[in-house]
């Protein structure tokens, strides 16, 4: 299939967390129109199977090649680590598909020699051991360490941060003592982005905190580049298209986006 420079950027995740990768690549490619898709109803995805996130994977991006985009983001790391190979098969040529995990994974694996670096993400994403079976393909020398952090998705979407109980969360999980001594903290989610700045503060600044927004809008623009595929032209208004409505994920699209932002309710689960 012939892919044409004005076609838009499709987007995806469970919940606001792709709008990290949204507002970067909105940032960075200012001409190209970004179609966003939120599967709220099914948030979140890190405590789904994996059968069940491929399957939520393949149909949002059936829908976003009906809507004619011409790159297929999977902007969630649960999704990226279970239905990236998946997705891609399914696409096929219709379509250029990315995921926001092995970016960073490059990233990290040529930054750094050797020493220890930290994960953290959704129990989906973790008990894929994505990041770590990658990172050590590139670099043998670099100890990864896992965790979970499964209260953080739901704090997020619930608007919990910048707050006291954000605060206790973030260090209840981050103070464990498997993370003594890394260098380098992946922020394996693309809601943790949104508590980047407390993350950073509770470990005094003292560790590179690397999440997945411009990392992944930097090799988005590449791949266009390579292809022939960047629009020049004026964009057209971005759309965004959610599962199930919650009101926060209204509130940090205008954040994010600084526009007025029309969500449209588009469950096509039911």
């Amino acid at each position: 299939m012939q892919l044409k420079a004005d076609q838009p950027i499709g987007i995806f995740d469970s919940g606001v967390g792709g709008l990290t990768v949204a507002h970067a690549i909105k940032s960075l490619l200012p001409q190209e129109k970004i179609i966003y898709f939120g599967d709220t109803f099914h948030l979140p995805y890190g405590d789904k199977s994996s059968e069940s996130v491929r399957y939520y994977a393949s149909r949002i991006s059936d829908f976003l090649l009906e809507k004619h985009c011409k790159t297929v983001m999977i902007a969630c790391n649960t999704a990226s680590s279970s239905a990236f190979d998946e997705v891609v098969e399914h696409v096929a040529d219709r379509a250029i598909v990315m995921n926001v995990v092995d970016p960073i994974v490059s990233l990290v694996s040529e930054k750094h020699a050797d020493g220890r670096v930290g994960v953290i993400g959704t129990k989906g994403t973790i008990n894929s051991g994505t990041y770590e079976h990658k990172i050590r393909q590139k670099n043998t020398s670099l100890e990864v360490i896992s965790m979970a952090t499964p209260l953080f998705v739901p704090m997020i979407e619930e608007g919990f941060i910048f707050d006291d109980i954000s605060n206790a969360i973030i260090r209840a999980y981050l103070t464990d003592k498997r993370f003594s001594g890394i260098h380098t903290m992946i922020l394996g989610c693309t809601h943790y982005p949104i508590i980047k700045r407390q993350i950073e503060k509770l470990f005094n600044f003292g560790v590179d905190i690397v999440d997945s927004g411009n990392i992944v809008a930097n090799k988005l623009k590449r791949t266009l580049e390579e292809k022939g595929l960047m629009h020049t032209g004026k964009p057209a208004k971005h759309e965004f298209y959610i599962s199930d409505y919650t009101p926060y994920f209204e509130k940090i699209a205008k954040m994010f986006f600084e526009e007025e932002v029309h969500l449209e309710h588009l469950n096509f689960w039911k």
